[in-house]
Parts: structure tokens; C-alpha cells; sequence
């Protein structure tokens, strides 16, 4: 195992449970396949279980929840694209039957939507410098109204996190579930005033984000016990039968580990270089401006073997976390130097792709090289940050369609093909 806080070990359930078994003598005959490792277990006598916990994972969850506030917290080892279907199921256990949430909703909100029969309500983002800004309460009412639920992200992919203070309050005053999908925010409930847990109904915490747990590691919770009861089964529908012992073990360790001194680190960076880069209220995301070069400083990068979370076309961001260290910093500052140099910064277009009401419900799938101006069947975009360039509905402009060819990972692209309505063109 990876982990490295001695202290927080001590207190940590599941991880004192595999590291007991892993001194015994053991000769495998159960799952998984591999049948060589004492830590990668499945449900033993001895080792809990998931589904039904009364053992170790029960007292983990219970400790976990006492930490983020909830009522009941639930471990995932399936992202926090389970735990958003888990809270969309809830929601519509709890009698939701529309949810409204920000058109930048990660893509398992969509799908969560269309799964399970709500009607959506996205509504639009505004953006500076090509970057998303917060939503703000007043600008999006209109479209709240109209929905059972409001589904923020807090944080996003850039690091904003919205007035959730005021969000909370208009769902008390409007007798409304407040959903959050915090999958970027992990680390945030060392500070409950932007923290999702201290506002919502119903959260997802992405753990392995930003916090040091193994990938796919993430918790769902719920503020009161009947939504609770309500996510209990949305979890045992989503939720795999064969976890991940070592990922739920990093799961109770990340959320019990001390935070570290990153955010004080990146604040002092970002504060030098005001005209490039960008830190919300969120340190974790590090925003670099570069516009056009954004694909171009992005290759630079990584021959220097330096990693970015992602390129959108205009700005690399960086995802940091308690364990980034300052001499990692450091290396990054340096190499970033050059680029700036060597790239001046040009903005680039905010892309506008219009709405139109096909009037077909054929689709075929087209080559990408001649879908300008048609109408789009499903929503694509370039993975991460996994929301939507362009939504089902939308025209295909030139300037989406560009973006989507330079890009090394998309979702919504198949064999170089896209999804449109057949014979729709505007």
C-alpha cells in the first residue's frame, strides 16, 4: 500500500483490517484472478461487506460521516459518476421529477437524467477570459423555479465554487432539494464555508481527486435520514458487488488524512503571474492562460515530462492536491517561464453553438470533417473536463469542430464520427 501518514494509519479501519490479513498465511481460492495478493481481497469471513456493512467498512462510514457532517456516507469504488446517479435516484425516490443544473454538469448528470426519466433544466454559465465564472442565484432563478431540484457543481473543473449560501437558502424559502456534485471538491470539508456537505441534501465527494486516494475512490452522503433511505437505494443499484478493497481502504484514509500546506504554495504562484494565471476559491485547480497556443504549450510541457489535469483549447490546468509538493512548484513555475516567452498570450473566442428544434428523430453518424452546421444527436466534448462542447440540439459550428479535432481525448466521438439529426442543417 502507498500510504505514508503513520498517524492517520492508526486510525483507519479498513486499512488495519488488510494489513492484519496481510501478515497471516494465505493460499487463494476466491476472487479476483490474480491469486497473488493479500491485499486485493473480495468479501471474506473476516472482511466486511459493501453492500450490507456491520464490520470494519460500517465503522469506517460512520467515522467518514462524522467528518463531512452527513447523516449517513456511503463508500464508492465506482468515481463519483456513481454517486451523482446514486443522488439522481434519490431525488426522484424523494419525489424530484426535474432537476436544474449548470450546462458545464459533468456528463454523468445528463445521462443520470435521461436514465432515470428527470426532465433537465440546464441553464447557461457565463465565462471571462474563456474561463467559467460561478453562477449567481439571481441569473438563473427563473430556471430554478421551474425545477423539484437544483444540482450545482462545487467546485468545477476551474476551481469556482458558487454562493452556496444563497443556493440554500432559496431552496428552504422554495421547499427544494439541493444536489451537489463536489466530485473536485474532496478536500474542501477541512473548510465547511465552501464546502459542499455544509449545504446540500444530497453530495457526491470526488476523494481520489484531490485527495490521496487510489483512482475511482469517491463517497456520496446525505444531511438527514430520510435521504438516507433514499440514497441507500440508489447505492445498491449503482454501486458494484466485487469493490475494491485497497480503494476503499484509500477512501477512509484521504478523508482522515491532515490537509498540508499546498494551498499557501499555489496562492504565492498564481499571485506573481496575475495576466496568466488563474486560482478560484478551490487551490486545487490552477488555471494557465494560453489561448490559441493553449494544444501547442500542452506538448511543450509534457516533452519535459510535466503533466497538465487537461488542455480546453485556451487554458491548461493543473491539478494539485495535499501532496503537491513546493519544489514540484517550483518545476512547474520554471518550465511555465518558457512557454510564456515563447507563447504570447492570444485569446480565444468564447464558441457559441446555437439551439435549434430538429424536426426529425432519425440520426445517422457522419464523418467529423462534414458535420459543420448540422445538428447535433448527443452531447460531445473533450474528456476532461467531460462537459458538453456542444449539446444535442446544438449546431456544429467550424470553431467546436476544430477544437474537437486537435484534441488528444474526447467523449461523444465515435470512430471519428459524430451523432447528428439526419437531413437537419442549418
Amino acid at each position: 500500500m502507498f500510504f505514508r501518514d503513520k498517524r492517520t494509519l492508526k486510525i483507519c479501519r479498513i486499512y488495519t483490517m488488510l494489513k492484519t490479513h496481510a501478515r497471516q498465511k494465505h493460499l487463494s481460492f476466491h476472487t479476483p484472478g490474480h491469486k497473488i495478493g493479500k491485499w486485493d481481497i473480495t468479501e471474506l469471513s473476516f472482511s466486511d461487506n459493501l453492500s450490507s456493512p456491520r464490520g470494519c467498512i460500517a465503522q469506517a462510514e460512520k467515522e467518514v460521516a462524522q467528518i463531512l457532517g452527513a447523516y449517513k456516507s456511503f463508500l464508492l469504488t465506482d468515481g463519483s459518476t456513481c454517486g451523482v446517479l446514486s443522488m439522481l435516484h434519490a431525488a426522484k425516490t424523494l419525489g424530484v421529477k426535474s432537476v436544474a443544473f449548470p450546462e458545464t454538469a459533468h456528463k454523468s448528470v445528463w445521462n443520470g437524467c435521461a436514465l432515470l426519466g428527470l426532465t433537465p433544466f440546464p441553464f447557461s454559465v457565463e465565462h471571462e477570459g474563456g474561463i467559467p465564472k460561478p453562477t449567481v442565484l439571481k441569473n438563473v432563478e427563473n430556471v430554478l423555479l421551474a425545477a423539484d431540484a437544483i444540482l450545482l457543481t462545487s467546485p468545477d473543473y476551474y476551481g469556482n465554487i458558487p454562493d452556496l449560501f444563497s443556493f440554500r437558502k432559496f431552496c428552504d424559502d422554495t421547499k427544494k432539494l439541493l444536489l451537489i456534485d463536489g466530485a473536485h471538491g474532496g478536500h474542501l470539508h477541512f473548510d465547511k464555508a465552501i464546502y459542499a456537505g455544509a449545504f446540500a441534501d444530497l453530495w457526491v465527494d470526488g476523494v481520489h481527486k484531490s485527495l490521496p486516494a487510489l483512482t475511482q475512490g469517491a463517497v456520496v452522503s446525505a444531511k438527514d435520514e430520510k435521504g438516507a433511505a433514499a440514497l441507500q437505494k440508489g447505492v445498491d443499484i449503482f454501486r458494484s458487488t466485487s469493490p475494491s478493497y485497497p480503494i476503499l481502504a484509500s477512501v477512509e484514509y484521504a478523508v482522515k488524512a491532515p490537509q498540508g500546506k499546498t494551498a499557501l504554495y499555489a496562492r504565492a504562484l498564481a499571485e506573481k503571474y496575475p495576466q496568466r494565471m488563474v486560482l478560484q476559491k478551490d487551490f486545487t485547480k490552477l488555471c494557465v492562460r494560453f489561448g490559441l497556443h493553449a494544444f501547442s504549450a500542452e506538448k511543450d510541457l509534457e516533452k519535459q515530462g510535466v503533466y497538465p489535469e487537461f488542455c480546453d483549447g485556451n487554458i491548461l490546468m493543473f491539478y494539485l492536491s495535499c501532496k503537491t509538493k513546493k519544489r514540484a512548484l517550483v518545476r512547474l513555475e520554471n518550465a511555465l517561464l518558457k512557454l510564456f516567452k515563447k507563447y504570447p498570450l492570444e485569446s480565444v473566442e468564447q464558441i457559441h453553438a446555437p439551439v435549434v428544434l430538429p424536426k426529425t428523430t432519425q440520426t445517422e453518424w457522419v464523418n467529423i470533417s462534414d458535420c459543420e452546421g448540422k445538428i447535433s444527436a448527443q452531447n460531445f466534448g473533450l474528456f476532461p473536463p467531460c462537459v458538453p462542447l456542444v449539446k444535442r440540439g446544438e449546431q456544429i459550428t467550424k470553431e467546436s469542430l476544430a477544437l474537437l479535432q486537435k484534441a488528444d481525448n474526447v467523449f461523444g466521438v465515435y470512430e471519428e464520427k459524430l451523432l447528428i439529426f439526419k437531413g437537419e442543417e442549418v
